[in-house]
């Protein structure tokens, strides 16, 4: 991939925002409702899954739709925003502003839009966002590509002129498949796959270790990076 950074697009959860348990925790809670005692792949399955929703209707055995979980689990998850239980990843706001110091900066996740504009101006970041693609947006959700399509097209930049930051194989798939350029920043739990490490042209451990990295990418001075590729 070639050409000069413009944009970057960001993914939300377990990229800016520490959410893992609390997704599983009220994913969990809406499954014992429903009869299903919560497992631990049950909380591995959520990792990235741009149909989590179906797949907690999954567990309920037909007795709930997948849109009474997003309602019914988006709603949960605004009350852990309120209880100040959802919190940035450490570095990851600084990430985001640097961002916008070189250009447009948007956010595509799979989470419900409810919860991401609480998540979102609780991070008080709100304002600095040209682009905002929440699960509902698209029809197809990571990692097929649409999120990142979308989010280009309304940060007014060509994906290939975009630098997408993710933490999740299926994310990082979808970015790659926008073409754009990808900063992957795994989760230490995770291991990617090598056919999705081959996608990420860059990757950092953390948020914090991703800034000066970002920063560089975004340099329009740093062009030999794009061409060469760094880790």
């Amino acid at each position: 991939m070639t050409g000069v950074l413009r944009a970057t697009i960001f993914d939300l959860d377990d990229t800016l925002i520490d959410t893992a348990d609390a997704w599983a925790r009220v994913c969990a809670d809406f499954a014992a409702g429903h009869g299903h005692h919560w497992r631990a792949e049950d909380t591995a399955a959520l990792h990235g899954n741009g149909g989590w929703a179906s797949y907690v209707a999954g567990l309920c055995g037909g007795a709930a739709g997948a849109a009474e979980v997003v309602e019914a689990c988006a709603a949960a998850m605004v009350g852990e925003c309120a209880a100040g239980r959802v919190r940035a990843l450490p570095g990851a706001v600084e990430l985001v502003l640097e961002a916008g110091r070189h250009g447009p900066v948007g956010v595509a996740t799979a989470s419900p839009r409810r919860f991401v504009l609480a998540a979102l101006e609780g991070l008080g970041l709100s304002a600095g966002l040209r682009s905002v693609v929440c699960g509902e947006d698209v029809v197809r959700v990571k990692p097929a590509p649409d999120p990142y399509l979308r989010a280009a097209a309304e940060v007014g930049v060509p994906p290939s002129g975009c630098l997408a930051v993710e933490d999740s194989p299926n994310g990082i798939r979808s970015a790659a498949a926008a073409g754009m350029y990808v900063l992957a920043v795994p989760r230490a739990d995770t291991a990617l796959p090598d056919e999705v490490a081959r996608l990420a042209s860059a990757r950092a451990h953390s948020a914090a270790d991703a800034l000066p990295l970002l920063t560089r990418l975004l340099d329009p001075q740093s062009d030999l990076l794009i061409h060469e590729g760094v880790r």
